[in-house]
């Protein structure tokens, strides 16, 4: 075993709902909001927040059960493990996991370090480049701020959850007057026109709405270091979940309230034209400059999960052996968290907003949220006996209607990006095959040792 240590234990249900909150908001809902109104055409996108309320409650029931059952450092390398067994099936889950979030999770930090440069903009007039080297600038500071030990962090986010929930009161608040509920709730004949087309734009809205609740399962990811993990895990889940859609949908509604949807649909800094119509352009910097500090702080707690997969890999055996060390004295996965926010620099440099987005989701649809639901299942049938701290509700409902509500989000995207997720898997699968499958016959050798 190449740790140095043991994770320790620290964090409160208040600090683990709050690093939740902030990993799910961050620029997310900012910069996905044009994109959402564009493609439903009218405040019915509505549908799509509730959409992805609803996928997230779904999922989230998955999550809650399998992290309540196994809080440990990895959230679903460790769950795909043991939920599929030990054997060459549930090893190639797991690894096929690891193998993915190399490459997707620095695309998520990268996605917000990208759009913090961009509503950077509305403040500082920015080249391209110049923009380029803000958000890869911004990855280096949070992998700086994020060199410490659990138990500072724990505060830290506290603080970060309180500003960023501060800002949505204010938001919401702001717009009650000059609210126009014929914008807000304007529906026409062809709002709900249930033809190919409309489903089409409901999956991509949706698809967009789903990225901005993303994160409602970080805790899992911390597993090792959460206090009463058992009860605080689903706890932390429905929290956040509840929380964050009472403050997306509040959003919609007094935007669509107090905006044209098609001029959100064309804005490049909603938010911001948001506060400008409402109150002046002094107020309006200030909201931007609080949606910057959120951006921030959502990638502070991203990093802060992923960085703890590849750690739990390498414990095992399954990943190099390098990213299995501790910091010898603030007890964090040191490499792994440089290594994944190396990747996100790069990416940081290379990608735009829109490709990002996309590739985030239908990269992980598959594996991760679609393979964790039908393991729940599978091992319900397996070993029905098993000791369930926590049980979802309505059991097993909530898995196959998330598994349909996935489907319809990943059938309704680009076809290239669908294409490339099952490259990534298809490449994935003939690592597993040809390089660490291999390993079953010397399994003290790693696979920085079979290359």
């Amino acid at each position: 075993m190449a740790s140095t240590g043991k994770l320790e234990r620290s964090l409160s249900l208040t600090q683990a709902t709050a690093i939740n909150m902030i990993d799910m908001v961050g620029i997310g809902p900012f910069i996905t909001i044009p994109f959402i109104v564009g493609a439903m055409k009218g405040p019915q996108c509505i549908l799509a927040w509730l959409l992805g309320a609803l996928l997230a409650f779904l999922d989230g029931s998955v999550w809650a059960e399998l992290g309540a059952k196994w809080p440990e450092a990895g959230g679903s390398y460790v769950f795909l493990q043991k939920i599929y067994g030990g054997g060459k099936f549930g090893r190639m889950m797991s690894f096929l996991l690891v193998w993915q979030t190399i490459i997707q999770a620095p695309l998520v930090v990268a996605s917000g370090a990208i759009g913090f440069s961009q509503y950077l903009t509305y403040l500082v007039p920015l080249t391209g480049i110049q923009q380029k080297l803000v958000s890869g600038g911004l990855v280096i500071l949070v992998t700086m701020l994020l060199y410490r030990n659990i138990k500072s962090i724990g505060k830290i986010s506290i603080l970060l959850w309180i500003i960023t929930g501060g800002t949505f009161v204010w938001l919401i608040g702001s717009g009650f007057s000059h609210f126009n509920s014929s914008w807000a709730f304007g529906f026409n004949k062809d709002s709900f026109d249930f033809t190919p087309v409309f489903f089409v734009g409901l999956g991509q809205a949706s698809l967009k709405t789903v990225y901005s609740y993303l994160g409602y399962y970080n805790v899992c990811h911390l597993g090792a270091e959460i206090k009463n993990p058992e009860r605080n895990i689903p706890r932390s889940i429905f929290i956040s979940v509840g929380g964050i859609a009472i403050l997306y949908l509040g959003m919609q509604i007094m935007l669509s309230g107090a905006l044209p949807w098609q001029k959100i649909a064309s804005s490049d800094f909603v938010i911001s034209a948001y506060f400008e119509h409402i109150y002046n352009l002094q107020v309006a910097k200030v909201a931007t400059a609080l949606i910057l500090f959120i951006a921030l702080a959502s990638l502070f707690a991203v990093m802060l999960g992923y960085s703890r997969i590849p750690y739990a890999a390498a414990l095992d055996g399954n990943f190099f052996p390098a990213f299995g060390k501790l910091h010898p004295t603030k007890k964090f996965p040191y490499v792994s968290l440089l290594v994944l926010g190396g990747f996100a620099f790069v990416f940081s440099l290379l990608f735009k907003m829109k490709e990002v987005i996309t590739a985030i989701i239908t990269m992980r649809i598959i594996i991760q949220f679609i393979g964790q639901s039908v393991g729940v299942m599978y091992w319900h049938s397996r070993k029905p006996t098993d000791l369930r701290p926590y049980k979802m509700w309505l059991y097993p409902l909530p898995a196959i209607i998330g598994i349909i509500i996935w489907l319809f989000i990943l059938f309704t995207s680009p076809w290239i990006y669908i294409a490339s997720a099952a490259a990534i898997i298809a490449a994935g699968v003939v690592v597993f095959y040809t390089v660490l499958l291999p390993r079953k016959g010397n399994p003290n050798k790693t696979i920085a040792q079979t290359n």
